[in-house]
């Protein structure tokens, strides 16, 4: 399982694009949920991840993952403090019985300046070929910059563990 996290225009969907186009469908697949259904929220929150967990041989990309409680959903207010510290000390658990279960758990953090997060959110504006890819949630998580910086590094303190590490890396080029 590969997955991909970070700030809104990071760089993830180019990322994961350049990364997919070079290599076999039939081994690599791509997971981008969309907001939970009603049935999903009724559920264990991990629940609706793991039925999409590859098989032996497989690749899993997930274009954010179980990491958007800790991250988007906190920063946005869309669930409770408590719910978040739940996650933040259940997921290296979770993790350790992934990795223990032969899972290669490989998790990349996306970051990007502020001064680049603006010009990258403007063009896609500007942009009639590119506006497709902002979002009226975008908009709402670039005033809360500081707060997602917060969210990242409670994140980071609570689930970089020896067997599920973050590699953090800079898309400002």
């Amino acid at each position: 399982i590969i997955v991909f996290e970070g700030r809104d225009a990071a760089g993830k969907g180019g990322t994961i694009k350049a990364l997919t186009e070079v290599v076999s469908p039939r081994v690599f697949r791509l997971v981008a949920l969309p907001a939970p259904s009603d049935r999903e929220k009724s559920q264990i929150y991990m629940q609706r991840y793991i039925q999409r967990f590859p098989a032996a041989g497989e690749i899993v990309i997930f274009d954010r993952s179980w990491y958007n409680r800790a991250g988007v959903e906190r920063v946005m207010g869309f669930t409770d403090e408590k719910i978040v510290a739940k996650i933040l000390e259940m997921v290296p658990r979770f993790e350790k019985v992934m990795v223990e279960s032969g899972i290669i758990l490989i998790k990349y953090w996306l970051e990007v300046s502020a001064e680049e997060q603006t010009r990258r959110l403007s063009a896609r504006i500007d942009d009639g070929r590119k506006i497709w890819k902002l979002s009226p949630m975008d908009l709402k998580s670039y005033s809360r910059w500081y707060d997602y910086g917060r969210a990242r590094d409670d994140m980071f303190q609570a689930t970089d563990s020896s067997w599920a590490p973050w590699y953090a890396v800079r898309s400002d080029d």
